[in-house]
């Protein structure tokens, strides 16, 4: 009896390691099975990141390469100076200030059969709510309404200083969000969440509302509807995408355009001096401080707190203050004979020039006198202006006496009242930001965190910097701050603590590169200033999937844009493979594959993991590149029905050229006029050394015009590139005839368009 005890013990015992082992090895497998995934998805990011930054890296260069030739282009007559003007500038209307009279929106008429919002200044809480529900609906805000409230908008912004100070007190909890990026589901997926702003229930939204998105512009009108209902709960800081030249590559200059074909001239206009006056940062408590991108080992809030930010017009380009003395009385001279005539630029803030914060009149004047003067050296001044300027210096001299002899300044002192011509022609000379200021701007719009100490340059975006925990520590003890909070990175769960908790990453736009991508995240503060992070998901079909097929649903769409990349760089790749095949066989081995690609495209990707999905197996570690170059190109000739050499070359500059393609059409219009792309060309052949005259430009440009209506529109734009293209390869060419052409034509006389 004691013996078939002891073996019922024996079996159960067995039973019980078998099942443990079992459970060891099931754990074991799917440990590996996560461990999997997670590589997958760290990879397929890697994958969107580096393409991203890429982009960017070629936006920087594009509008360094404009910025050269402009200013290295010597106009030769007054009408090449007139086309520096024309390409970046617009004429103003017959009246000064068109914006502050009213002008623009009262003019335009609401037809009755309008159905969509309808806006009344001052705007109510009912206004904003109904803007929600009438953007959920598909239904579009009318240009009036639009342009009344960037107006309304604009009032507003002037008088907010350069960094809002924001309190825990007056609220029970402050709410901060990052990228919405125009995806219009996340911004009221968050309402719906977190509730819709109220006196109790405050929003700071952390910059980058506009771009790559479909609604950017309802956005836009969603948050700065609630800013004027709110405007002690709801602050809104400038991101690097609120930049009229950053809008130009990633898709809101086109949403605006094809959303409002006639007056899209005006609210783009409108939009972009709108973006000059956003604040530039949040502080909360005195102690948590919200921008947009970071910081360097040069972040000075106190500079930043004083800066004029509307003459910061964008990001992508310093234009200094500092001249010689040539150049100044050039100018000076310019300007005596036709300063009433000369046109501001477009995208420049057309208002006058507003203290960034309520100074006293002592540190205003005395943070203006550390700015050059916007009046040229040797210009002449009226009376008005003389007496203006003594009884200021006057005045400036008696409070100076004052507080010396210990005399306290009771009330703050006003400047002497000028009159509407005399601010008019301020407006006109708008200072530029030295290299100091637009340096300042730059870093807390476009740097990112790193895990190394030190600060250096930001070469995978382009701009801004990378800063590691010691800046971040610097910066914390000089201002007494506890944390900072900034956007700027997509992150896999929308948030992401670094610098030792010291920094956190918000992103609040949910399946940014792909459905299932990322989830977005925002980040509530009550008094304690203790981070309550909620994350979601604002697709639904993310929450029927998978963590496998969401992961395989991003990981193919990762893949497919990393083969349209590398097949936009065929030529280079078999130029670099070619360099690894000695004995010219056409096989290199897969580690050379791997070197080759990262040679060209330089995307720091781990080509080797990636190689089992890119490059088809070989036993003997060998691949025959030209077959497989060929391979990678028919999936892209499926869909076109142009020869592959020429597709490749469309898909690796059609962003560059659709960039191009806008700033040669300043006025928005969607065409490119026969003169601006004859003045264009007289810029780049000036810069290239071609010797081509306006007659041969004109002919060119004829002939570019396919459907001979006077104007290039976009699909002939990139239709001539294309041609171009063509008959450089079939002339076995590695250069383009137009340049040889132009001079066996026999233009020598120059011709008007």
């Amino acid at each position: 009896m004691g013996s078939g005890t002891s073996t019922r013990h024996h079996s159960a015992f067995q039973n019980a390691e078998r099942t443990f082992k079992a459970a060891a090895l099931i754990q074991r497998w799917y440990r590996r099975y996560v461990a999997r995934l997670e590589m997958r998805r760290r990879c397929t990011w890697s994958i969107f990141q580096s393409i991203e930054y890429a982009g960017q890296q070629d936006q920087v260069k594009l509008h360094d390469f404009f910025s050269y030739l402009m200013d290295h282009f010597i106009p030769s007559s007054h009408n090449e100076r007139e086309f520096l003007t024309r390409m970046f500038t617009e004429d103003r209307f017959t009246q000064d200030s068109e914006m502050e009279k009213c002008s623009d929106y009262e003019s335009i008429e609401v037809p009755d059969s309008y159905t969509g919002p309808r806006l009344s200044f001052p705007l109510l809480p009912d206004h904003a709510t109904a803007l929600i529900e009438a953007f959920r609906l598909k239904q579009q805000l009318h240009a009036r309404y639009v342009l009344n409230l960037l107006y309304e908008t604009k009032k507003h912004l002037v008088q907010l200083p350069n960094i809002n100070r924001v309190s825990t007190c007056y609220s029970e909890e402050i709410t901060v969000c990052g990228d919405l990026h125009g995806q219009l589901d996340d911004l009221i997926f968050i309402f719906y969440k977190n509730g819709l702003p109220s006196p109790e229930r405050s929003y700071v939204f952390n910059g980058d509302f506009v771009d790559r998105g479909k609604d950017s512009v309802e956005i836009l009108m969603i948050l700065f509807a609630f800013m004027l209902v709110y405007p002690k709960e709801f602050h809104l800081n400038r991101g690097n995408h609120e930049d009229h030249m950053v809008n130009l590559r990633y898709g809101f200059t086109k949403e605006v355009m094809n959303k409002y074909k006639i007056h899209g001239k005006e609210i783009l206009r409108t939009l972009q001096d709108v973006f000059c006056w956003l604040p530039l940062a949040t502080l909360i408590d005195e102690k948590v401080l919200i921008l947009h991108g970071g910081v360097s080992d040069i972040t000075d809030l106190e500079l930043l707190d004083k800066i004029e930010r509307n003459k910061i017009v964008s990001t992508m380009r310093c234009k200094t203050r500092q001249k010689s003395e040539k150049q100044m009385e050039e100018k000076g001279k310019a300007n005596r004979k036709s300063s009433a005539q000369e046109p501001i630029p477009w995208f420049l803030p057309q208002s006058r020039s507003l203290p960034s914060s309520p100074l006293r009149l002592s540190s205003y004047k005395a943070h203006k006198t550390n700015r050059s003067s916007s009046i040229p050296c040797g210009g002449c001044l009226d009376g008005r202006e003389l007496s203006r300027q003594v009884r200021s210096s006057v005045e400036l001299e008696l409070e100076r006496c004052r507080q010396q002899a210990g005399l306290l300044v009771t009330g703050q002192k006003e400047e002497p009242s000028r009159s509407a011509s005399e601010a008019d022609s301020e407006a006109g000379e708008l200072q530029k930001p030295t290299q100091e200021e637009w340096r300042q701007v730059v870093d807390i719009l476009w740097s990112d965190p790193m895990a190394q100490e030190g600060c250096r340059a930001n070469t995978i975006r382009g701009g801004g910097c990378y800063f590691g925990p010691d800046v971040t520590q610097q910066l914390l003890q000089k201002y007494n701050l506890q944390f900072l909070i900034r956007s700027h990175e997509c992150k896999p769960e929308g948030y992401e603590f670094c610098h030792n908790r010291k920094v956190l990453t918000i992103f609040s736009a949910s399946n940014y590169y792909e459905v299932g991508s990322n989830r977005g995240a925002y980040v509530k503060l009550g008094p304690a200033l203790t981070p309550h992070i909620v994350q979601y998901q604002a697709n639904k079909v993310t929450n029927t999937l998978t963590m496998r097929q969401r992961i395989s649903r991003v990981e193919e769409s990762a893949l497919r844009a990393l083969r349209e990349k590398l097949f936009a760089h065929s030529s280079d790749l078999l130029g670099e493979f070619k360099k690894h095949d000695a004995d010219k066989v056409g096989l290199i081995t897969l580690s050379d594959w791997a070197a080759a690609v990262e040679s060209v495209l330089h995307l720091g990707l781990p080509w080797r993991m990636l190689r089992s999905q890119l490059v088809n197996s070989s036993a003997d570690n060998m691949l025959e590149y030209k077959s497989w170059l060929k391979n990678l190109a028919k999936e892209q000739l499926s869909h076109e029905n142009i020869q592959s050499s020429l597709l490749e070359t469309l898909y690796r500059n059609r962003s560059n050229l659709e960039t191009i393609f806008r700033i040669i059409d300043s006025d928005h219009s969607g065409f490119i006029s026969l003169d601006e792309f004859r003045q264009t060309w007289k810029l780049l052949s000036s810069h290239m050394n071609i010797d081509i005259t306006d007659d041969c430009i004109c002919d060119l440009a004829r002939s570019i015009d396919f459907n001979k209506d006077g104007h290039i529109d976009i699909n002939e734009f990139l239709e001539a590139f294309r041609l171009v293209e063509k008959s450089c390869l079939e002339g076995d060419t590695s250069e383009c005839p137009q340049a040889t052409n132009a001079k066996d034509s026999g233009c020598n006389s120059p011709g008007a368009c």
